[in-house]
């Protein structure tokens, strides 16, 4: 499959992602965000459904986060827009060359990515930010077409345990070799595919992935995770490429 193939597939996953309604309990809680709305966001139309992944299909990066904020990309309708967590990550990809602008609020706002590909453990908030496992498995499907049609990806940086482990996970079901690894913050991991994830010159697919802390505001707001530290994880993203 060539890249213009790819990137349709891709623009059609999404669609896809949009019109999904398999958690019936996210479906609701959705529907409650909106209509108990803080005041401060009183005169937007939430986005209110599933978000797609974004960026572009060509990159090499690929950025996994855990699931939207409810009054963040719920709101806006596009992951880690227009909350205190996207700051953080737009601004540390804005710096390493793999964003157009160091923010964004709107998506709308002419933001883009170079290089680059986000995506997410599950693309519905859930209460309490805390998705329950079988919502994690459906949602699922999702990522793994989306590591099929991603070819190009040689760096993968999931946002925080949860992501780092579901990661794992969904890199084992594409028949990648997964050893047993532990999380830490910018921790180095060289993962190699099966006999079947050969590329065009016949090499075994590789792809490094690299750990790091969430940038969410408990987090940031304690001094676990610094500034310096998770630019830290971009400059060895950009070495690494």
């Amino acid at each position: 499959m060539n890249r213009m193939k790819s990137a349709i597939a891709l623009k059609k996953l999404q669609e896809e992602v949009v019109q999904c309604r398999k958690c019936p309990r996210l479906v609701t809680y959705l529907k409650e965000i909106e209509t108990h709305k803080p005041k401060r966001f009183r005169d937007w139309n939430y986005w209110s459904k599933p978000l797609p992944s974004f960026g572009d299909p060509n990159a090499r990066l690929l950025i996994v986060g855990l699931a939207p904020a409810a009054n963040g990309g719920n709101r806006t309708g596009r992951m880690f827009t227009g909350d205190r967590s996207g700051e953080w990550l737009f601004g540390a990809l804005y710096q390493f060359g793999f964003a157009n602008q160091p923010n964004s609020l709107r998506r709308d706002d002419g933001f883009s990515l170079n290089d680059c590909y986000i995506t997410a453990t599950i693309r519905c908030a859930p209460p309490k930010n805390k998705p329950l496992p079988e919502e994690i498995e459906t949602c699922r499907s999702y990522m793994l077409k989306e590591l099929d049609l991603l070819k190009r990806i040689k760096v993968i940086i999931p946002l925080g345990q949860i992501a780092f482990i579901q990661t794992l996970k969904s890199l084992k079901f594409k028949g990648f070799k997964i050893p047993s690894l532990s999380f830490g913050h910018g921790k180095v991991y060289p993962l190699s595919g099966s006999t079947e994830l050969r590329t065009q010159n016949s090499e075994l697919r590789t792809i490094a992935l690299i750990t790091t802390y969430h940038p969410s505001q408990q987090n940031t707001q304690t001094g676990k995770l610094t500034r310096p530290m998770f630019h830290q994880i971009f400059k060895m993203a950009r070495s690494k490429l």
